[in-house]
């Protein structure tokens, strides 16, 4: 088992702190660290892959991978979130991180150029929940967890914009995309409806965390031949 990475920077009012579905990301991702470097060998005569963290909170997963899983990759990761963005970077930092890492303060990948990610992940704000984030409001009181949290009344609002828009970000090829849902976001359905819109859609693994059921699926671009043996 890799070490998890520190976060001694983060400051849990104004942060998401790492828990259950963090350390959850972590363990899949380790777990599918093999097929991660096949997919994306690193060799003189490949370009160095871009992967995207979308609402990267503590930062903890993109350090994890920039550490462990891909090195040589060039890192993004974004967060509306003020404290978070400079609490991502420091916790890059503090556990030796990759000088090919940044992070954007922006909603989800606005501002990235079309089919440039070739590695998405995204821990999303699950919670069903009547209300969403509102910028407005945060803004004004300068609380902004509710954006890690809050995912309007089935938990999809913000992770349903994602997948409908994640034809547009990935890469054209190779492109894949790790994203964790909750028992509550029926994330069966959601398969299926992918794989009805072509995407190769494969359950990673699932686990009980609390009273929740985590589980985290991949997307593989739509129409794409897998190159290597699954996982």
């Amino acid at each position: 088992m890799f070490a998890t990475p520190s976060t001694s920077s983060l400051d849990p009012a104004r942060v998401y702190e790492p828990a259950e579905d963090s350390y959850f990301f972590l363990d899949v991702l380790q777990d599918q660290m093999d097929y991660i470097r096949q997919r994306f060998p690193s060799t003189a005569d490949t370009a160095a892959p871009v992967i995207l963290e979308l609402g990267t909170g503590s930062g903890i997963v993109s350090t994890f991978v920039q550490k462990y899983i891909l090195t040589d990759a060039v890192h993004f990761a974004t967060d509306i979130n003020p404290y978070a963005c400079a609490t991502a970077l420091k916790t890059s930092q503090e556990n030796g991180g990759t000088r090919f890492f940044d992070v954007v303060r922006t909603d989800l990948w606005a501002g990235f150029r079309p089919n440039i990610v070739d590695i998405l992940l995204f821990n999303p704000p699950y919670v069903p929940d009547e209300q969403t984030a509102s910028f407005e409001s945060a803004v004004t009181s300068d609380d902004w967890l509710d954006f890690a949290l809050l995912g309007g009344k089935d938990g999809m609002k913000i992770t349903s914009i994602v997948l409908n828009t994640m034809q547009t970000i990935l890469s054209s090829n190779v492109g894949i995309a790790y994203i964790l849902f909750c028992k509550r976001n029926n994330p069966a359905a959601v398969a299926l409806s992918m794989r009805h819109r072509g995407w190769i859609v494969d359950m990673i693994s699932e686990r009980k965390a609390g009273w929740e059921v985590l589980s985290i699926w991949r997307f593989t671009q739509p129409g794409h031949q897998d190159l290597v043996t699954k996982s």
